[in-house]
């Protein structure tokens, strides 16, 4: 009655708590939502009743043109050929999937990753292959090792603020992963949801940017810094990727919401919208360091972490070997919202790690939040 794919189909684990975890007494850690207050009033004025109609496949020409200016600031020197609008960033690795995944395609991703990337690559039959990470990014003798080994058609990579785990690749490590993909020639699909949000210094120089030959796929969107209902993404890319993704996106939903990418396109060509993006920063700098203090105070003898350059997670390893996931339901009932470290990895293993998300509870939760997360941790420990 199904497709085989169906087999394959996961739920998201993040979706399933943050609908727990919109109870007006839950402290919520778990999901990458904005908060509220730092989201941009939009003005709808003047919206053009041409709008109302349908729109071009590859998205409005004068928001393209934007983001491909952006785009080029930061390194990346495209025009608006080269960048597709989609609903929501996901939906591009949605038809990156497409595009790329047949059964039993190996693809490579860091371990840990994106877990909704998992979610998606799974669904088309992709068989992983994963390369740990350190402090400056993924291990690159293992990652030399696995391209040459593997041969993965393509390699998925968050090299700014890593979701879940906050590490910025170093410069040296963004030109070494360049340099090995141009050799083995794989396509890079580079995931950049978190690249504005940058509390202290470090190379945020996109990789696709370095590279010479090997095509690239390039993911942006505005849900971070903007307003994540609108829905309004983007992906730049190699020309010669685009033609595919334009039929792919037609195959999808048509267009994107044109309602939304004008109201994405006033503000992002607005003269407020660089002192939006400096108060975003200011904003949540702020709450991260409240974390990382609570942190320091309630688990400075139960985990181990990193206190995050930028992007919106804390990523906590505990001292302990316990399954992290055995934590959850004991926080719920407490009112408290995480994710556990299992679903971020895309072969099936047991993990003592935790993300936590800072934007989105206030400050005096956040102090809350945290303490009761390690009272929930000694009272496991202690029964254990």
């Amino acid at each position: 009655m199904f497709s085989e794919r169906l087999s394959r189909l996961q739920g998201s684990l993040v979706r399933e708590i943050l609908a727990v975890a919109n109870q007006p007494d839950m402290i919520s850690f778990a999901g990458g939502l904005p908060a509220p207050e730092a989201m941009p009033k939009l003005d709808f004025n003047g919206l053009p009743d041409g709008l109302s109609q349908y729109g071009p496949s590859e998205g409005e020409k004068w928001l393209r043109e934007a983001v491909a200016a952006e785009m080029s600031k930061n390194g990346v020197p495209v025009t608006a050929d080269n960048v597709l609008i989609l609903t929501g960033s996901q939906q591009g690795l949605d038809l990156a999937a497409k595009l790329f995944v047949d059964h039993d395609t190996p693809v490579l991703v860091e371990a840990p990753t994106f877990l909704a990337a998992v979610q998606c690559f799974s669904l088309f039959g992709a068989r992983f292959v994963e390369v740990g990470l350190t402090p400056n990014g993924p291990d690159l003798e293992e990652l030399e090792r696995k391209l040459k080994s593997e041969k993965p058609r393509f390699a998925y990579l968050i090299p700014t603020f890593q979701n879940p785990s906050g590490v910025c690749y170093d410069e040296a490590t963004r030109q070494r992963v360049a340099d090995l993909f141009d050799e083995h020639n794989v396509v890079l699909l580079e995931d950049e949801p978190y690249r504005e949000l940058v509390y202290d210094q470090c190379d945020r120089a996109p990789i696709c940017s370095r590279l010479k030959s090997a095509p690239w796929v390039h993911f942006g969107t505005f849900s971070k810094t903007a307003i994540p209902g609108l829905r309004v993404a983007y992906l730049a890319c190699h020309p010669s990727l685009m033609p595919h993704f334009y039929k792919l996106k037609q195959a999808a939903d048509l267009h994107t919401n044109r309602q939304g990418q004008w109201a994405m396109h006033k503000l992002l060509t607005s003269a407020e919208y660089p002192a939006h993006i400096a108060r975003l920063r200011d904003f949540y700098h702020q709450k991260r360091d409240i974390m990382a203090a609570a942190l320091d105070k309630h688990f400075h003898d139960l985990a181990d972490w990193t206190v995050p350059p930028g992007g919106l997670f804390f990523w906590l390893k505990l001292k302990a070997d316990i399954d992290s996931y055995g934590l959850l339901q004991p926080a719920l009932d407490r009112k408290v919202a995480f994710m556990p470290g299992k679903p971020f990895y895309a072969t099936d293993r047991v993990s003592n790690e935790l993300r936590l998300n800072f934007s989105h509870a206030s400050p005096d939760k956040i102090e809350e939040g945290v303490k009761t997360l390690a009272e929930v941790i000694r009272a496991h420990l202690s029964a254990a």
